[in-house]
């Protein structure tokens, strides 16, 4: 038997790609699924995208490029991201990376020692704890709740700060849930990071895919720039889940470290791939405008359905594209929930507790598939339900 290193026992995962491999062994057997589960759009990436990274490919962008990103690629964040989230931004203070993920990686293991606390949202992205705990840090939960459409208690994460503090992780739009942090929270989460100087890693991953008002980044308010990790990416924005090609932004002095982490731990990101990145920036908005637009008309759907279900009771997501229904009332627990629908209604979701322990009561369905299906896997689930009552 093999005998890793420690630290390994404190690593987790993203429960969504081991639910769909067991969907995928389901359907290998004949089972139709329609699939629910996996965060990614169900569009593919806009032809001026593809196109700009084929001509680069055969301009010879194959090569190694510099670890902190091509300079023209951090030029063009830096000018159309600080436009959009209303920063002076310096190319300097852009790292690019292979997806947003990194960026998340690379700040908490830059910033975090062993001890430091972390207060995060739960339920949440789980790689937040899993990283977090990785590096030998401790993980604390704020637990975002449902009657306060899944946004802080910013008295409870005043609560929460300890002396050990170091940094506190902020999503909005939020996975899993949809909500949406509004102005009041952010001011409150910042005066508390300005009050016991810490750090905040704030996930703008969907900082595009908004129904409601405009984004609104935390960076922006007084004294937070200076303490503020913003990740962001093309992955969500664009469809370009597999290009993995993501970026932060941040002090010039952490970009510095996230440069020598990047340095040792994957040279650089794929050239040809960051030259895409700038025409997705730069040139025609409309195809992601338009995945907007359908995911808006897919939300409706879902969340109206899932509202005629006994038992389930949804909030209608402010962003991203994922819906968090409370499934008290059917009286089952979260993960025996989502094996029922999955095996006998043949629809894959996530339960809850792949997102964290206040998860529990809660499922997680993405509607990035089509309206045709969603109506389909909601009919399949009030089905199903309806046989186990009997």
């Amino acid at each position: 038997m093999v005998k890793f290193a420690g630290r390994m026992s404190r690593l987790g995962t993203e429960s969504a790609f081991e639910v769909l491999a067991r969907a995928k062994a389901l359907e290998a057997q004949g089972k139709k699924m329609i699939h629910l589960e996996i965060g990614e759009p169900d569009f593919d990436t806009p032809d001026n995208i593809r196109e700009a990274a084929i001509k680069a490919i055969r301009e010879g962008w194959t090569h190694y490029g510099p670890s902190q990103g091509l300079p023209e690629l951090r030029k063009t964040v830096a000018e159309v991201c600080g436009r959009d989230k209303g920063l002076t931004i310096s190319p300097d203070e852009v790292v690019i990376t292979p997806g947003g993920k990194p960026i998340m990686f690379f700040a908490i293991l830059a910033l975090v020692d062993d001890g430091d606390e972390v207060i995060y949202p739960n339920p949440g992205f789980p790689i937040y704890e899993s990283v977090i705990e990785f590096v030998g840090g401790k993980a604390v939960p704020i637990k975002l709740d449902m009657k306060k459409e899944f946004c802080f208690d910013v008295d409870e994460l005043a609560r929460l700060v300890t002396p050990k503090t170091k940094m506190i992780v902020i999503n909005s739009p939020q996975n899993p849930t949809g909500g949406v942090l509004c102005r009041e929270d952010f001011e409150a989460i910042a005066k508390l990071a300005i009050k016991h100087d810490l750090w905040v890693l704030t996930d703008e991953i969907y900082s595009k895919i908004l129904y409601e008002g405009e984004h609104f980044s935390i960076a922006t308010l007084p004294g937070m720039r200076e303490r503020t990790i913003i990740l962001d990416g093309f992955t969500k924005t664009y469809a370009m889940t597999g290009w993995r090609v993501g970026y932060g932004i941040m002090p010039a002095e952490v970009a510095k470290a996230m440069t020598q982490l990047q340095i040792n731990a994957n040279s650089c990101t794929c050239t040809f791939n960051q030259v895409a990145g700038i025409e997705g920036l730069r040139g025609d908005q409309t195809a992601a405008q338009n995945m907007v637009k359908e995911f808006r008309r897919r939300r409706d759907v879902i969340v109206d359905g899932l509202n005629t279900i006994p038992g389930f009771k949804c909030l209608k997501p402010k962003g991203a594209f994922y819906v968090f229904p409370n499934i008290e009332g059917t009286g089952m627990a979260s993960r025996p929930l989502a094996d029922l629908l999955m095996n006998e209604a043949g629809v894959v979701g996530l339960a809850g507790t792949a997102f964290g322990r206040y998860g529990e009561g809660f499922l997680r369905f993405s509607y990035a598939n089509s309206v045709e299906n969603i109506q389909k896997a909601l009919e399949q689930i009030k089905q199903t339900l309806a046989k186990v009552k009997k």
